[in-house]
């Protein structure tokens, strides 16, 4: 069937308990996988996300010459020796996701040209490239829109600069990182993003023979090496899916301990969870979140790291439409992360945007409801919303939230959530009939 008719069908109300264990971070791996074409030799990478982001980038990978090997579901081998110099970057599977453009830095440091075709991904507001173009054209690049959509950028030689970025961007720094690491001289980044995943790419390069530092801090120096080579590398684990199963925990009322995660990482989301009422204790490589269900309102607004994440901003509303009180939610980063406002109005949600800031005013409980997923952290902020609520929901356009949570149903089941993926209308009414018949015991009920 098309994913077009894939939903999910949740019956909330279920306290979420048990363990999970959290892919790799699918924003780390998006950088990771593009820069293993810039050597010819072969490059292993594990703890590779498997969801249809990556799965879309390697194929598109493959698709300009280079050798992709699957050594297990989660490891990948690149060998870049293929890749065609002037190849360009354009099929189905390109236009679809927003990391296509990592490839322009990439192919541009390896081969002083790059013909990539301009991104999707989910439309969450403006995401222009002009911090990339600005940041290759410094380096001596010369850039061009095509007709069609595509950019090229290309260059006799590179040659190391002095690079300031007017805001602060994830992709832009990822992306002149990558170009500067085979440009010759010294590059410094200014007021670079400072995420976990730009300390990923930013390791993995220096594993491949860069120099890189002060990745994680706003300046990032990097002096250009001759060549690349082979290496073996892990990604970290993903901040926004333990993020989202953390958030759910709380949702639920539940007992889950998240595994695989770096506790550093998720500072900025426990301490909300834990002024909201949960409970959140750090260890090594896992936290463990309780709550009981009753929860605080709280003022949340998103910055760039070490900042509370955009990309949990959606997921955390869901839970504070249940909360005693009324919350305010600023979004500074992208315009358009509202849109999922409306879909949990349909659950009773009690939710008034104005300008760039949700006031939400915590209502007992809420309703199932038929909803549609926006973009990939709408979905998710829904699946939570559904799993808290009283009856059954449906959730469409789950396309949107595979591209970042990897097996989101059967990681939510076996924490106890009653949840189905369903592949078209049959299998829906199916679902449906099999989740009203579960029995819950009151031991296994949310207390909201």
């Amino acid at each position: 069937m098309g994913q077009e008719t894939e939903k999910y069908v949740i019956r909330g109300g279920k306290r979420l308990e048990g363990e999970v264990v959290i892919a790799g971070a699918k924003n780390a791996a998006l950088g990771i996988l593009a820069a293993a074409v810039m050597t010819d030799d072969k490059v292993t990478i594990e703890n590779v996300p498997n969801v249809s982001d990556t799965r879309t980038l390697l194929k598109a990978i493959e698709n300009i010459g280079a050798s992709v090997e699957f050594k297990d579901e989660h490891t990948v081998v690149i060998c870049g020796k293929g890749v065609r110099e002037g190849q360009p970057v354009d099929d189905e599977y390109i236009r679809k996701i927003r990391a296509s453009y990592y490839l322009i830095g990439a192919l541009l440091g390896k081969h002083k040209y790059a013909n990539v075709a301009l991104p999707g991904g989910c439309d969450i507001g403006a995401r222009p490239i002009d911090l990339h173009i600005k940041g290759f054209e410094k380096l001596g690049a010369t850039t061009q829109i095509v007709s069609g959509g595509s950019i090229i950028a290309q260059a006799k030689e590179l040659k190391g600069a002095h690079i300031y970025l007017d805001t602060v961007s994830v992709g832009a720094t990822i992306n002149i990182m990558l170009a500067a690491s085979l440009t010759p001289g010294k590059t410094t980044i200014e007021n670079a993003a400072k995420e976990p995943h730009i300390v990923d790419v930013a390791n993995f390069l220096n594993t491949m023979g860069a120099s890189i530092r002060g990745a994680g801090t706003d300046v990032i120096r990097v002096r250009g090496v001759e060549k690349l080579h082979g290496a073996e590398y892990s990604i970290i684990p993903d901040q926004i899916e333990a993020g989202t199963f953390m958030a759910m925990t709380v949702a639920t009322g539940g007992n889950v301990l998240v595994r695989n995660v770096i506790p550093k990482h998720l500072e900025a989301i426990s301490s909300k969870l834990s002024e909201m009422g949960a409970h959140v204790i750090e260890y090594d490589d896992s936290v463990r979140v309780m709550a009981d269900g009753k929860l605080k309102p709280t003022q949340l607004k998103t910055l760039p790291y070490p900042g509370f994440p955009t990309d949990m901003q959606a997921q955390i509303a869901a839970i504070l439409g249940i909360a005693d009180g009324t919350s305010v939610v600023t979004e500074s980063i992208f315009e358009n992360r509202f849109r999922y406002v409306s879909e949990l109005a349909r659950m009773g949600a009690k939710i008034r945007v104005e300008g760039n800031s949700a006031i939400i005013t915590g209502v007992d409980k809420y309703t199932g409801a038929n909803m549609t997923a926006s973009d990939l952290r709408a979905g998710a902020a829904l699946v939570i919303a559904a799993l808290a609520a009283d009856g059954i929901s449906t959730i469409d356009s789950i396309k949107y939230i595979k591209r970042g949570y990897e097996e989101f149903d059967k990681k939510v089941s076996s924490l106890g959530g009653l949840m189905l993926h369903a592949e078209d209308e049959r299998s829906v009414m199916k679902a449906k009939f099999e989740l009203a018949s579960k029995k819950i015991d009151d031991d296994d009920i949310s207390t909201k």
